[in-house]
């Protein structure tokens, strides 16, 4: 499964997805796409997706271009840390929320 392809049939609703190996942490829910880039955004849970979507609205506004360096970002009044990591075969974005590290969101093409 591809999280291109979802993103393109335009979710209405969180959907399930697995994470490829050497990625996040697997289950993990597909939000939808990040408005600026299309990257898909996921999270953990689909209660997550809101607070998904708007850090990862922030992180690409703040950082994006800087590659693997960590870029710190605020949403909601919560920091979170994000930055490159390798996935297999293609790297993905992924933020960490600084006061709860089982709480991360990832972009992914």
């Amino acid at each position: 499964m591809t999280l291109v392809s979802l993103g393109m049939l335009g979710l209405s609703a969180p959907t399930a997805a697995f994470a490829e190996a050497g990625g996040p942490e697997a289950p993990r829910v597909v939000c939808g796409t990040d408005a600026a880039t299309g990257l898909a955004v996921t999270a953990g849970s689909a209660g997550d997706c809101g607070a998904a979507l708007r850090v990862a609205d922030a992180y690409t506004k703040a950082g994006l271009r800087e590659g693997g360096a960590v870029t710190v970002v605020r949403s909601d009044d919560i920091v979170w840390r994000c930055q490159e990591q390798q996935g297999d075969p293609n790297p993905y974005q992924e933020c960490v929320d600084t006061t709860d590290s089982a709480r991360h969101v990832t972009l992914t093409s």
